[in-house]
C-alpha cells in the first residue's frame, strides 16, 4: 500500500508565504550526507541528478500554478475528489521529462543508477509530488513496474508494463484485508482458484492505495492459490484488470476523517486467463521480496525529503513571524 495521495493539493504548491529553503537536497553541491559514498557514485549519477534538479526547477515549478488550476476545475466535475482525472498539463510534463531522458529512473534496468544513486534523486522527488507524477516514479505503481520487469511474460509486458512505464495508464497494488493481520501475507485469505482456462478470484481487499482514480487500470493482486503444503508456497500474485467483471470499489477510505484513494474493493467471483499468472502459482512470497526491498528505500527517501521541506518551511516562518510588535 501507499500513502501518495491521489494528486497533489492545490494548497501544496501555493502555501500563503512559500518558503524559499536553501536545502542541499536542491542544490548543486553534492549534499554532506553523500560524501561518505562519493567514490560509489557514477558519472550516470551526477548527470542524472543534474537534469532532474534543471527540469524541476526550470519545468515543474513554473508549471505548478497552472496544475493547481487545472485540478481546481476537474474537481467541479467529480462527485468525490478521489475520482477527479490528472490535469492535463501532467502530459506535457510528462512528455519533457522523456525528452530529458529522467523518467522512470527508480527502475535500474532503464535508469542505469544504482539503489544507493536512486535514493537522493527520490529525495527530490519527495520535495515536489508532481515532479515525482511527471517522471513516473510514484508508489504503488513502481512497485508494479517491478513486479512486472523482473517476474513478468512478455505477454505481460508488452499488455501492461509499456503502458505503465509511458505513464498512460495507473496501477494498484490489492494485498492487504480486513478481518487479518495482514502484515503477516501469510494470514491473506482471498482465494484464486482455477477453473478451465481461466482462474476464478474471490476476496475481500482494503487500504488498496490509488485503485479509485480514473487512470488506474490494473491489480496486481496476492491471494491464495493452495490450502496446503509449505505456508510460503500457498500464495500468488495475478493480474486483475480494474474493469474486470465481479471488481466492485465499495468506498474510499479515510485517514484522520479525510477520505484518500485508499479503496475497499470486493472481488466477486472475477475470473482472468491463466496467463494472467505472474511467475507461476506458489511464487508469492518470492515475488513480494523482490518487490518490498527496494519500495522501502524509495518511501523512505521520499519521506526525508518531504520532512526536508516542512522544516525549511517552519524555518521560514520563525525567521519572518512577528508577533506583539517585535
Amino acid at each position: 500500500r501507499s500513502s501518495t495521495p491521489s494528486h497533489p493539493s492545490a494548497s501544496q504548491f501555493h502555501p500563503p508565504h512559500r518558503p524559499n529553503p536553501k536545502m542541499q537536497g536542491y542544490g548543486k553541491d553534492l549534499p554532506d550526507a553523500l560524501l561518505p559514498y562519493k567514490n560509489k557514485l557514477t558519472p550516470r549519477f551526477f548527470e542524472i541528478r543534474e537534469k532532474v534538479l534543471e527540469f524541476v526547477q526550470n519545468v515543474v515549478n513554473p508549471a505548478l500554478p497552472t496544475y493547481a488550476a487545472q485540478a481546481k476545475e476537474l474537481l467541479k466535475t467529480v462527485d468525490h475528489p478521489t475520482k477527479c482525472p490528472e490535469p492535463p498539463i501532467l502530459n506535457d510534463l510528462r512528455a519533457q521529462a522523456k525528452a530529458r531522458g529522467i523518467m522512470n529512473l527508480f527502475l535500474p534496468e532503464v535508469s542505469k543508477l544504482s539503489v544507493l544513486e536512486y535514493s537522493p534523486i527520490g529525495e527530490i522527488l519527495g520535495m515536489n509530488p508532481v515532479a515525482n507524477l511527471a517522471m513516473n516514479c510514484t508508489a504503488p505503481d513502481t512497485g508494479n513496474m517491478e513486479v512486472l520487469e523482473r517476474f513478468g511474460s512478455e505477454e505481460q509486458k508488452k499488455q501492461w508494463l509499456e503502458p505503465l512505464l509511458n505513464g498512460e495508464i495507473r496501477s494498484a497494488f490489492a494485498m492487504t484485508e480486513p478481518g487479518v493481520a495482514s502484515s503477516d501475507a501469510t494470514n491473506i485469505s482471498t482465494r484464486i482458484e482455477r477453473d478451465g482456462d481461466e482462474y476464478v478470484i474471490n476476496g475481500h481487499k482494503w487500504w488498496i492505495s490509488g485503485a479509485i482514480r480514473p487512470e488506474c487500470k490494473l491489480f496486481i493482486l496476492m491471494g491464495k492459490s493452495s490450502f496446503s503444503g509449505p505456508l510460503h508456497k500457498q500464495q500468488s500474485m495475478i493480474l486483475v484488470p480494474r474493469d474486470a467483471p465481479g471488481v466492485q470499489i465499495v468506498r474510499p477510505l479515510a485517514v484522520f476523517g479525510h477520505e484518500h484513494d485508499h479503496a475497499e474493493i470486493i472481488f466477486d467471483n472475477v475470473r482472468v486467463p491463466l496467463t494472467n499468472m505472474i511467475l507461476g502459482e506458489g511464487r508469492g512470497f518470492e515475488i513480494a521480496q523482490g518487490r518490498l526491498g527496494p519500495g522501502r528505500i524509495h518511501h523512505c527517501m521520499r519521506s526525508i525529503g518531504q520532512a526536508e521541506l516542512a522544516l525549511a518551511a517552519i524555518v521560514d516562518r520563525v525567521h519572518r513571524r512577528k508577533a506583539f510588535g517585535k
